[in-house]
């Protein structure tokens, strides 16, 4: 894993990123990292899979019709 050192973070910003990692449990260097996350995986992307599996619903499909096409 890479490491990252951020310099001149205004205290409020630190702060705030302790207050946020007290309200879920974790340390201030994992909300860091949640935060990072979230900012370049956005929940709101397309996931293949997930579109794949609803779509095969939406025809009924079901496993023995995708085995089938192996």
């Amino acid at each position: 894993m890479a490491t990252v050192v951020i310099r001149n973070l205004p205290a409020e910003v630190h702060l705030a990123i302790k207050l946020q990692a007290a309200r879920h449990n974790r340390s201030a260097e994992a909300q860091i990292r949640a935060i990072l996350e979230s900012a370049v995986r956005p929940v709101g992307r397309l996931q293949l899979g997930t579109a794949l599996a609803e779509r095969s619903r939406a025809l009924g499909l079901v496993a023995g019709d995708v085995e089938a096409l192996g």
